[in-house]
Protein backbone atom coordinates (compact mmCIF):
# COMPACT_ATOMS: atom_id res chain seq x y z
CA UNK A 1 0.00 0.00 0.00
CA UNK A 2 2.85 2.37 0.85
CA UNK A 3 4.52 1.56 -2.48
CA UNK A 4 1.26 2.33 -4.29
CA UNK A 5 0.91 5.68 -2.53
CA UNK A 6 4.49 6.56 -3.32
CA UNK A 7 4.04 5.63 -6.98
CA UNK A 8 0.79 7.56 -7.26
CA UNK A 9 2.41 10.61 -5.67
CA UNK A 10 5.31 10.45 -8.13
CA UNK A 11 2.97 10.05 -11.11
CA UNK A 12 0.40 12.67 -10.13
CA UNK A 13 2.09 15.43 -12.19
CA UNK A 14 1.91 13.16 -15.25
CA UNK A 15 -1.82 12.55 -14.73
CA UNK A 16 -2.48 16.25 -14.30
CA UNK A 17 -0.46 17.16 -17.38
CA UNK A 18 -2.13 14.54 -19.60
CA UNK A 19 -5.59 15.40 -18.29
CA UNK A 20 -5.04 19.07 -19.11
CA UNK A 21 -3.66 18.12 -22.54
CA UNK A 22 -6.74 15.97 -23.17
CA UNK A 23 -9.08 18.81 -22.15
CA UNK A 24 -7.22 21.20 -24.45
CA UNK A 25 -7.80 18.68 -27.23
CA UNK A 26 -11.52 18.58 -26.40
CA UNK A 27 -11.75 22.38 -26.62
CA UNK A 28 -9.74 22.42 -29.84
CA UNK A 29 -11.98 19.74 -31.36
CA UNK A 30 -15.12 21.66 -30.43
CA UNK A 31 -13.70 24.81 -32.02
CA UNK A 32 -12.84 22.89 -35.19
CA UNK A 33 -16.56 22.60 -35.91
CA UNK A 34 -16.63 26.33 -36.67
CA UNK A 35 -13.88 25.83 -39.27
CA UNK A 36 -15.95 23.41 -41.37
CA UNK A 37 -17.14 24.60 -44.74
CA UNK A 38 -20.83 24.69 -45.63
CA UNK A 39 -20.39 21.68 -47.91
CA UNK A 40 -18.74 19.67 -45.15
CA UNK A 41 -21.51 20.59 -42.71
CA UNK A 42 -24.14 19.51 -45.24
CA UNK A 43 -22.38 16.18 -45.81
CA UNK A 44 -22.21 15.50 -42.09
CA UNK A 45 -25.82 16.54 -41.67
CA UNK A 46 -26.98 14.13 -44.40
CA UNK A 47 -24.95 11.29 -42.91
CA UNK A 48 -26.36 11.85 -39.43
CA UNK A 49 -29.89 12.17 -40.79
CA UNK A 50 -29.61 8.76 -42.47
CA UNK A 51 -28.04 7.33 -39.31
CA UNK A 52 -30.80 8.62 -37.04
CA UNK A 53 -33.50 7.30 -39.36
CA UNK A 54 -31.80 3.88 -39.53
CA UNK A 55 -31.51 3.61 -35.76
CA UNK A 56 -35.10 4.73 -35.25
CA UNK A 57 -36.52 2.33 -37.83
CA UNK A 58 -34.55 -0.75 -36.84
CA UNK A 59 -35.34 -0.42 -33.15
CA UNK A 60 -34.20 -3.53 -31.28
CA UNK A 61 -32.76 -5.11 -34.40
CA UNK A 62 -30.19 -2.35 -34.60
CA UNK A 63 -28.41 -3.65 -31.54
CA UNK A 64 -28.35 -7.25 -32.78
CA UNK A 65 -28.00 -7.24 -36.56
CA UNK A 66 -24.28 -6.42 -36.74
CA UNK A 67 -23.32 -6.74 -33.09
CA UNK A 68 -20.38 -9.11 -33.59
CA UNK A 69 -18.83 -6.99 -36.32
CA UNK A 70 -19.33 -3.78 -34.33
CA UNK A 71 -17.84 -5.37 -31.22
CA UNK A 72 -14.65 -6.52 -32.92
CA UNK A 73 -14.28 -3.22 -34.75
CA UNK A 74 -14.50 -1.39 -31.43
CA UNK A 75 -12.07 -3.80 -29.74
CA UNK A 76 -9.63 -3.43 -32.63
CA UNK A 77 -9.76 0.36 -32.49
CA UNK A 78 -9.23 0.53 -28.72
CA UNK A 79 -6.42 -2.03 -28.71
CA UNK A 80 -4.63 -0.35 -31.60
CA UNK A 81 -4.77 2.95 -29.73
CA UNK A 82 -3.36 1.42 -26.55
CA UNK A 83 -0.86 -0.56 -28.61
CA UNK A 84 0.47 2.64 -30.15
CA UNK A 85 0.84 4.18 -26.70
CA UNK A 86 2.65 1.06 -25.48
CA UNK A 87 5.06 1.06 -28.41
CA UNK A 88 5.73 4.78 -27.94
CA UNK A 89 6.61 4.08 -24.33
CA UNK A 90 9.25 1.55 -25.37
CA UNK A 91 11.36 4.20 -27.07
CA UNK A 92 12.65 7.57 -25.97
CA UNK A 93 11.69 9.19 -29.28
CA UNK A 94 8.13 7.90 -28.84
CA UNK A 95 7.50 10.09 -25.79
CA UNK A 96 6.02 12.97 -27.84
CA UNK A 97 3.79 10.44 -29.59
CA UNK A 98 2.09 9.65 -26.27
CA UNK A 99 1.20 13.30 -25.86
CA UNK A 100 -0.07 13.55 -29.44
CA UNK A 101 -2.33 10.50 -29.04
CA UNK A 102 -3.92 11.91 -25.89
CA UNK A 103 -4.44 15.26 -27.56
CA UNK A 104 -6.00 13.61 -30.62
CA UNK A 105 -8.37 11.59 -28.44
CA UNK A 106 -9.59 14.82 -26.91
CA UNK A 107 -9.96 16.40 -30.35
CA UNK A 108 -12.11 13.51 -31.60
CA UNK A 109 -14.44 13.65 -28.60
CA UNK A 110 -14.61 17.44 -28.61
CA UNK A 111 -15.42 17.54 -32.31
CA UNK A 112 -18.15 14.90 -32.00
CA UNK A 113 -19.85 16.56 -29.05
CA UNK A 114 -19.31 20.08 -30.41
CA UNK A 115 -20.89 19.25 -33.74
CA UNK A 116 -23.90 17.54 -32.18
CA UNK A 117 -24.52 20.43 -29.79
CA UNK A 118 -23.97 23.02 -32.52
CA UNK A 119 -26.42 21.36 -34.89
CA UNK A 120 -29.11 20.03 -32.56
CA UNK A 121 -28.76 22.11 -29.38
CA UNK A 122 -29.88 20.30 -26.22
CA UNK A 123 -31.05 17.29 -28.22
CA UNK A 124 -27.54 16.93 -29.59
CA UNK A 125 -26.14 17.19 -26.07
CA UNK A 126 -28.54 14.50 -24.90
CA UNK A 127 -27.55 12.24 -27.80
CA UNK A 128 -23.87 12.81 -26.97
CA UNK A 129 -24.51 11.86 -23.35
CA UNK A 130 -25.94 8.48 -24.36
CA UNK A 131 -23.72 7.71 -27.36
CA UNK A 132 -20.30 9.23 -26.62
CA UNK A 133 -20.05 9.67 -22.86
CA UNK A 134 -20.90 6.26 -21.30
CA UNK A 135 -18.13 4.03 -22.69
CA UNK A 136 -15.63 6.89 -22.71
CA UNK A 137 -16.04 7.19 -18.95
CA UNK A 138 -13.96 3.99 -18.88
CA UNK A 139 -11.91 4.44 -22.06
CA UNK A 140 -10.46 7.83 -21.13
CA UNK A 141 -9.16 6.81 -17.65
CA UNK A 142 -7.72 3.63 -19.18
CA UNK A 143 -5.88 5.64 -21.83
CA UNK A 144 -4.60 8.02 -19.16
CA UNK A 145 -3.29 5.12 -17.06
CA UNK A 146 -1.63 3.56 -20.11
CA UNK A 147 -0.13 6.89 -21.12
CA UNK A 148 1.28 7.60 -17.65
CA UNK A 149 2.74 4.09 -17.53
CA UNK A 150 4.29 4.63 -20.95
CA UNK A 151 5.74 8.00 -19.94
CA UNK A 152 7.08 6.55 -16.69
CA UNK A 153 8.78 3.66 -18.48
CA UNK A 154 10.19 5.93 -21.19
CA UNK A 155 11.61 8.35 -18.60
CA UNK A 156 13.03 5.36 -16.70
CA UNK A 157 14.81 4.33 -19.91
CA UNK A 158 16.22 7.83 -20.29
CA UNK A 159 17.58 7.80 -16.75
CA UNK A 160 18.96 4.27 -17.11
CA UNK A 161 20.35 4.18 -20.63
CA UNK A 162 21.11 7.79 -21.50
CA UNK A 163 21.71 9.69 -18.27
CA UNK A 164 22.99 6.58 -16.49
CA UNK A 165 21.58 7.73 -13.16
CA UNK A 166 20.24 4.25 -12.42
CA UNK A 167 21.74 0.74 -12.74
CA UNK A 168 21.45 -0.60 -16.29
CA UNK A 169 20.25 -4.01 -15.03
CA UNK A 170 17.05 -2.54 -13.67
CA UNK A 171 14.99 -2.73 -16.89
CA UNK A 172 13.39 -6.17 -16.74
CA UNK A 173 11.14 -5.59 -13.75
CA UNK A 174 9.81 -2.21 -15.00
CA UNK A 175 9.24 -3.72 -18.45
CA UNK A 176 7.23 -6.64 -17.04
CA UNK A 177 5.24 -4.28 -14.83
CA UNK A 178 4.60 -1.99 -17.79
CA UNK A 179 3.47 -4.87 -20.02
CA UNK A 180 1.29 -6.37 -17.28
CA UNK A 181 -0.47 -3.08 -16.55
CA UNK A 182 -1.11 -2.51 -20.25
CA UNK A 183 -2.56 -6.02 -20.60
CA UNK A 184 -4.98 -5.37 -17.71
CA UNK A 185 -6.04 -2.08 -19.31
CA UNK A 186 -6.69 -3.91 -22.58
CA UNK A 187 -9.06 -6.28 -20.80
CA UNK A 188 -10.96 -3.29 -19.42
CA UNK A 189 -11.20 -1.87 -22.94
CA UNK A 190 -12.77 -5.11 -24.15
CA UNK A 191 -15.41 -4.61 -21.45
CA UNK A 192 -15.92 -1.06 -22.68
CA UNK A 193 -16.34 -2.33 -26.25
CA UNK A 194 -19.02 -4.75 -25.01
CA UNK A 195 -20.94 -1.87 -23.41
CA UNK A 196 -20.51 0.22 -26.54
CA UNK A 197 -21.85 -2.62 -28.72
CA UNK A 198 -24.84 -3.91 -26.76
CA UNK A 199 -25.88 -1.13 -24.37
CA UNK A 200 -25.11 2.13 -26.18
CA UNK A 201 -27.35 1.36 -29.21
CA UNK A 202 -30.30 0.74 -26.89
CA UNK A 203 -29.69 4.07 -25.16
CA UNK A 204 -29.41 5.78 -28.54
CA UNK A 205 -32.84 4.47 -29.50
CA UNK A 206 -34.34 6.46 -26.61
CA UNK A 207 -33.09 9.73 -28.11
CA UNK A 208 -33.14 9.26 -31.88
CA UNK A 209 -36.93 9.76 -32.26
CA UNK A 210 -36.49 13.38 -31.13
CA UNK A 211 -33.57 13.91 -33.50
CA UNK A 212 -35.39 12.25 -36.37
CA UNK A 213 -38.30 14.60 -35.86
CA UNK A 214 -35.87 17.55 -35.87
CA UNK A 215 -34.12 16.66 -39.12
CA UNK A 216 -37.29 15.77 -40.99
CA UNK A 217 -39.30 18.80 -39.88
Amino acid sequence: MQWFRHTLKDQTPYYVFLAVLFLVGVVFGALMVNALSLEQLQDLSRYLKDFFVTVNQNKQGFADSQAASTFWDSVSLHLKWVGLIWVCGLSVIGLPGILVLNFLKGVLIGFSVGYMVGQYSWKGLLFSLVSVAPHNLLVIPVLLVCSVAAMTFSIHMIKTKILATRPSDGMLRPLLSYAGLTAVMMVLLIGSASFETWVTPVMMQWVTPMLTASVTS
